[in-house]
């Protein structure tokens, strides 16, 4: 079984980090303590460009999650099936080799699923197996390939898309101006991205595009972590929750993590090659390199996307990987890993040998 093929698509709004800042600072007026607070927050977040689901003079006009939410459906679908088209022709096949769909996301909710809507929209099969992903964040990019990967290995001759669609302009809040969510919106931004994950017997399990291997994957459960990081849901509609404490519980677990992984499978640190990590933010990977004991720039992709787009929520570490395919492929029989972490706290490792 192998990752075949990442697509990645983003809204048309794109604005430079200081142009939402600004429209914050007066959206918010008067609510807002200390107005450089934000513009610090946001200068700190090591992101330079977002797109947005709304042109930014169009998000004061969205009254109550309602609304909101409606808006997120509509966004999705559209950048969804983008992303799953773009996944589809780089490989040369249709909706119609597909076998099983993984949707995560966490920024908005529907019934019918995001999923579902797609294959009204395109030529899967009527017998598609779907799997909807709720709550688990920014790690639901890493364990939602793992997830996908337990499923063709139990059917090796099928193929299985995981999408992830992430706009988190939608769950900005109004009369939340707490550092957590200061910092949410300078960090977090929108986009979607489609993986395909091939069996071994599949029509792609012979790749002609750099594809590595899945060869296993760690779930791992950091018990009484759940204040970290998440969302307090209430009639506004998702409240971020975000703890200075992330970092922290990367230092301290992180290495324990990857090394056991490795072990377990006869590899150390020294057989990796790269690293193919969420871009969680500065002081996330900051605390990653400094854990691992990182080579300069061995996450310079991870950087590059947290500059270019933000924090995509649970489609960041596959925005990377899609770099990772198109442009820094590994060398043959090389190891790299892919890693998230997110709510509950948890972590999600999957090793790769291309």
């Amino acid at each position: 079984m192998r990752i075949s093929s990442v697509g990645t698509a983003y809204p048309p709004h794109r604005y430079p980090q200081a142009e939402i800042s600004q429209a914050l600072l007066e959206r918010w007026a008067g609510k807002l303590e200390e107005p450089r607070l934000l513009t610090r927050l946001h200068a700190n977040c090591g992101v330079e460009f977002r797109n947005l689901a709304l042109p930014l003079e169009d998000y004061p006009k969205l009254v109550g999650f309602g609304q909101t939410n409606s808006a997120w459906i509509t966004a999705a679908v559209e950048l969804g099936e983008l992303a799953v088209t773009r996944a589809l022709d780089r490989v040369g096949i249709t909706a119609a080799d597909v076998s099983a769909i993984f949707f995560a996301s966490v920024t908005g909710i529907a019934s019918p699923t995001i999923d579902a809507r797609l294959i009204n929209r395109m030529p899967f099969p009527v017998n598609v197996k779907r799997t909807p992903i709720f709550g688990l964040g920014c790690v639901a990019g890493a364990a939602g390939v793992a997830r996908a990967a337990d499923y063709v290995r139990a059917f090796p001759k099928e193929i299985a898309l995981l999408l992830s669609v992430e706009l988190c302009s939608l769950t900005w809040q109004d009369d939340d101006q707490s550092v957590a969510n200061l910092i949410s919106t300078g960090l977090f931004a929108d986009g979607a991205a489609a993986v395909l994950i091939a069996g071994a017997e599949s029509k792609l399990a012979a790749p002609t595009i750099p594809s590595p291997k899945i060869l296993a994957t760690r779930s791992t459960f950091y018990r009484n972590t759940e204040h970290v990081m998440g969302w307090d849901i209430g009639d506004l509609g998702f409240k971020i929750v975000l703890s200075p404490d992330v970092p922290k519980i990367v230092h301290e677990n992180f290495l324990g993590n990857v090394t056991g992984f490795l072990t377990d499978h006869q590899l150390t640190q020294a057989d990796i090659s790269s690293y193919i990590f969420h871009s969680g933010g500065p002081k996330v990977l900051e605390a990653m390199e400094t854990s691992l004991s990182l080579p300069p720039n061995a996450l310079a992709p991870s950087w590059k996307s947290l500059r270019e787009v933000g924090n995509l929520s649970a489609a960041s570490v596959l925005a990377v990987l899609e770099d990772f395919l198109t442009i820094h492929p590994g060398a043959p029989g090389t190891y790299s890993i892919l890693a998230a972490m997110g709510p509950a706290f948890c972590s999600e490792l999957v090793l790769l040998q291309w």
